[in-house]
């Protein structure tokens, strides 16, 4: 499988499919959200995160780089690394231990962590597109690859 493109008409578009990709990951991964300053990274974040299931506000992590959150047996960390100076402070965050129990993981800006960020499962790009967004599902192994294909067949 390789890229899978889609569009999202609004806000409640994105969010909406935000919450299937929480049901398609089931809580666990790596998603890297790329995209310009508004494009709907922190929208699609929101999605996904009470997608799992979280009912209380998600706020952009913009100031303290990430934000956990804990969903019954789910961990999910919503990480935001735009005021990134150096992508060497994410070793004094102990970026390493985010990823060590196959929590979920979505990654604002990953650019600023270039180094120092494993390889996701799973790159999104946002885009303007007719006043809705453009998706754009990048694959990098099995588990993105399962995921493009699933959301694929859902809208075709």
């Amino acid at each position: 499988m390789s890229e899978v493109t889609l569009y999202v008409a609004d806000e409640h578009a994105m969010t909406q499919f935000g919450a299937r990709i929480a049901q398609i990951t089931a809580g666990h991964g790596l998603i890297f959200l790329e995209g310009d300053l508004g494009a709907g990274k922190t929208t699609l974040s929101r999605g996904i995160i009470r997608g799992l299931g979280h009912v209380g506000s998600v706020k952009s992590p913009t100031f303290t780089l990430v934000e956990p959150y804990e969903i019954g047996d789910i961990r999910a960390f919503h990480f935001d690394l735009y005021r990134l100076v150096d992508p060497e402070e994410l070793e004094f965050l102990g970026i390493r231990d985010y990823f060590e129990d196959d929590a979920l993981c979505l990654i604002e800006w990953p650019q600023k962590g270039a180094g120092f960020l494993p390889k996701p499962d799973l790159t999104i790009t946002i885009g303007a597109q007719n006043g809705g967004r453009s998706l754009k599902l990048t694959p990098q192994g099995s588990r993105g690859e399962s995921w493009c294909a699933a959301l694929a067949l859902e809208t075709n």
